[in-house]
């Protein structure tokens, strides 16, 4: 890190009650859910491997690491400050059961299911509707591959290489046969081995075998055996709705009434969209459920986008939006006077609107020594190691004040948030 700590954080490091714990629902004893089932979660092993020890080493000397560093031996909590991000998917194939089994273990509170629906109509966990093709194994799939919206076509004269496949070009049951695969592909790809083999430099194949996909129901059933809670993020959609007579306000009404089945409480669950008119539909009609909808807010992308967001902030608040979530690069900037990591104009918008904030992703960026990547593009002069990556966490509870993060590793966040927690 170029940059003294901000002023405020040396007092900041001695407070511990920015990050909350999971109450009411936590997974360290035995529960009897809403819906009648009963679980033995007593005395979970929350573990969180070598990274967060890497990272802590990696930080330049001052006070917040030596904070970090007293809390080397734990013990280590699940949080509900933490959300993990498809799963575990810096290391196991997203949304997959292994995945979401990793998340729990390393203190993930809060477990997401990306929601999008197939050919049949039924929803299943999946970051976009139109992955299949970097995500699983159905271009290898000889009875699945012809289904795609656009089979594997070869790189060849300058031309990359091309797939799309949909949830919504196969059944559930086709759906469910599938490997789920680290996330990625090879452009120059001239077949489907080289297309499939494209896992980012920063991720591994160790655990990419044959990761087990699973319905929306499926991850609710998992979720809620473990007593723990639930994220389902409505994907916007990529083929023209409504889809076979299929609307758009029936799919995300179809994502609510999953979790009222199951009589699921609806303050354990925050589903999210990047389309502001699946938030206004919860707030109008499942208010129970609406009070907890997360806003995901990408209008912050560009300059002009960032200046509208950030301006429309008071109007959405008077809509009933409670929760916005951008990426965690917009809430922050560089000062220029002091060089200190500081809150941005977005962040200081929604505080002063009495909103909360959930960001995101943690974990999805590599290396930081050259300044980092789309996620810390407005503190890029400032930084220069992974490490930077909990100096960064640390503004944004300390001065953001956000109330969780997404993290495609929850260790590295269950780290911080047990080492700060009440």
């Amino acid at each position: 890190m170029r940059c003294l700590l901000a002023p405020g954080l040396l007092f900041g490091l001695a407070s511990a009650a920015a990050i909350r714990r999971n109450n009411g629902y936590g997974n360290h004893g035995n529960a009897t859910h809403a819906n009648g089932t009963h679980s033995n979660n007593t005395f979970l092993n929350v573990q969180v491997g070598p990274r967060p020890y890497y990272l802590v080493d990696n930080m330049d000397e001052g006070p917040l690491k030596e904070k970090l560093q007293s809390c080397s031996e734990g013990p280590f909590r699940t949080s509900d400050f933490v959300f993990a991000h498809r799963g575990a998917p810096l290391q196991f194939p997203e949304h997959t059961i292994e995945s979401y089994s990793a998340a729990r273990r390393t203190g993930a509170g809060i477990i997401e299911c990306d929601v999008a629906f197939t050919k049949d109509k039924q929803l299943v966990c999946r970051h976009a509707q139109c992955d299949l093709h970097t995500t699983t194994n159905i271009l290898n799939r000889t009875d699945l591959a012809g289904k795609c919206t656009t089979p594997f076509t070869p790189a060849s004269n300058g031309t990359t290489a091309k797939a799309k496949c949909c949830t919504s070009d196969i059944t559930q049951a086709e759906f469910k046969s599938l490997c789920g695969k680290m996330d990625g592909f090879n452009p120059k790809a001239t077949t489907v081995e080289e297309y499939l083999d494209g896992t980012p430099y920063f991720r591994t194949d160790l655990y990419s075998t044959c990761g087990t996909l699973v319905t929306h129901n499926e991850y609710i059933a998992l979720v809620d055996g473990w007593n723990l809670k639930f994220t389902p993020e409505l994907k916007t959609p990529e083929v023209k709705m409504p889809f076979e007579g299929y609307t758009q306000q029936q799919y995300a009404q179809d994502m609510i009434d999953a979790y009222k089945a199951k009589g699921i409480d609806p303050r354990r669950v925050w589903p999210q969209s990047f389309l502001p008119d699946d938030i206004f539909y919860w707030i109008d009609n499942e208010p129970e459920f609406g009070a907890q909808a997360v806003y995901l807010d990408q209008r912050v992308d560009t300059l002009e986008g960032y200046k509208t967001a950030t301006a429309s902030i008071p109007d959405l608040a008077a809509r009933g939006v409670k929760i916005m979530a951008p990426a965690f690069f917009a809430l922050t900037k560089v000062d220029n006077g002091t060089g200190t990591i500081v809150p941005s104009e977005y962040a200081l918008a929604v505080k002063a609107a009495g909103l909360d904030i959930i960001t995101w992703s943690f974990e999805r960026s590599g290396w930081l020594k050259n300044g980092g990547d789309y996620y810390y593009q407005y503190v890029k002069s400032v930084i220069n190691n992974d490490g930077d990556m909990y100096t960064v966490l640390d503004v944004l509870v300390h001065q953001v004040g956000i109330k969780a993060m997404f993290s495609d590793w929850p260790a590295t966040l269950t780290y911080y948030a047990s080492c700060f927690g009440s």
